[in-house]
């Protein structure tokens, strides 16, 4: 794997995970320290088929959707690793999740990790979504802390 530099569009990201379209939850990434942690964006595109039959007449991004993103996140964050070439991040689990404000078409969700237990098959990572409120600042839409299974030595 060639070293991705930072920040990066989408080639990045694909390079990264091994998601293709149409189940990519991360557009770019912003910033990473590898293994470590990770700020990163999905841009919510308005066309998204999910949104004709997910509340058609208020439509929002599904939580689980959000929950992937943000694990998406994390796993970009651990495969700028040397170490883990190769290896796939399964998310195993999520724990205290909250949902705090509704993610809408059109928004842009700001995709936050840190990687706060590692080992050679598991891992912890603190992850929060947000976007920006009407009062400029960011609101918290989502958070929790997932665990993956590492696969593919």
């Amino acid at each position: 794997m060639t070293a991705i530099e930072f920040p990066c569009e989408r080639e990045g990201v694909l390079a990264l995970l091994p998601h293709r379209d149409p189940f990519v939850w991360v557009s770019r990434i912003l910033e990473c320290q590898p293994g470590e942690s990770i700020v990163a964006q999905l841009d919510v595109d308005p066309e998204l088929p999910l949104f004709k039959g997910h509340f058609p007449t208020k439509p929002v991004l599904p939580g689980v959707i959000i929950m992937e993103a943000l694990a998406q996140a994390a796993c970009c964050c651990l495969m700028t690793d040397p170490s883990m070439q190769g290896r796939i991040g399964f998310l195993v689990g999520i724990d205290k999740a909250k949902f705090r404000t509704q993610v809408l078409p059109g928004d842009t969700l700001t995709l936050e990790a840190k990687i706060t237990r590692r080992g050679s098959l598991m891992c912890v990572a603190e992850v929060v979504a947000s976007k920006p409120g009407e009062d400029g600042k960011m609101a918290v839409c989502a958070q929790a802390t997932q665990k993956y299974i590492l696969d593919g030595e």
